[in-house]
């Protein structure tokens, strides 16, 4: 056999093996809040099934749903459920077919505040008071003779809409609010500011605190838990979602996912921090 030959073969069989470690391909773009389990379980998953690649993005729910309206993902991770319009639009593009929807775990939205702060409660009203900008010290609520400091979300996150139409009822949020690229920045921004104060996730808590929340003023405060967000007493539940397009729930993309909502895919839910969804809603 000739060198030239030789070599020829040698790059060939490498391709083709560089080809079948990843037979096949999975894009996920969504959801901040998601991500961090999102590249859990695609870094699991990866170890389980080496000839699957699943690569996963941010950016925000609406930008994954914008991708998934274009076909530029194959899932959507989204903190929020897709709005009417956002369905028709799919529904419209698909020839009448919706896409595809999975709750995938359970988060209750926390209000976190720096470990610093005395204040352990706080009710739907004060929380609108304070993030619409009327509340702006904390001496209002029973802390501290203090200027607040609001951190938030950008409008293409799912946790931002949430949090505006479950606790704001609708009210933009104050002009001073920090707006953070993602959970991790709000916390990070809490952690250094003694005044701050700002939501997201459950998993995201580390370094500074979740205070109790109640639907109204002196009513039962309660704190974001397992327990609390499974009976639906925590006020900010929900669940987070995975969107499909049909033409794509197939093959390997319908494998990762089911094996998300599997024992062993629910048991990396918990270990990022979420809750994992109850038997009968998988």
């Amino acid at each position: 056999m000739n060198t030239r030959f030789a070599k020829t073969l040698a790059v060939a069989a490498t391709l083709a093996a560089a080809a079948s470690t990843y037979a096949a391909s999975i894009t996920v773009k969504g959801s901040d809040t998601l991500v961090i389990l999102g590249q859990k379980w695609a870094e699991v998953y990866m170890k389980k099934n080496p000839g699957t690649a699943v690569q996963v993005t941010g950016g925000g729910s609406g930008t994954g749903i914008a991708a998934l309206l274009n076909g530029t993902t194959d899932i959507c991770n989204a903190s929020r459920s897709m709005k009417t319009k956002e369905i028709a639009s799919f529904v419209a593009k698909s020839k009448g077919v919706r896409p595809h929807e999975y709750k995938m775990c359970l988060d209750g939205i926390s209000v976190y505040m720096n470990k610093g702060n005395p204040v352990e409660k706080l009710s739907f009203p004060q929380l609108e008071g304070i993030f619409i900008g009327k509340i702006t010290n904390w001496k209002q609520v029973g802390g501290n003779d203090a200027p607040i400091s609001l951190y938030g979300r950008e409008n293409s996150s799912g946790t931002y809409e949430f949090f505006k139409e479950h606790v704001l009822k609708g009210k933009d949020f104050a002009a001073a609010t920090k707006t953070m690229p993602g959970t991790a920045a709000v916390i990070q921004g809490i952690a250094s500011d003694a005044n701050g104060v700002g939501y997201g996730g459950v998993a995201y808590g580390e370094g500074v605190k979740a205070v109790c929340v109640s639907k109204v003023d002196g009513g039962d405060a309660i704190a974001p838990s397992e327990e609390s967000v499974l009976s639906g007493k925590y006020p900010i539940s929900r669940y987070l979602f995975n969107y499909v397009d049909p033409k794509k729930d197939n093959g390997a993309v319908a494998a990762y996912i089911n094996w998300c909502l599997s024992d062993e895919g629910q048991a990396v839910v918990k270990d990022i921090g979420f809750f994992p969804l109850p038997k009968n809603l998988r």
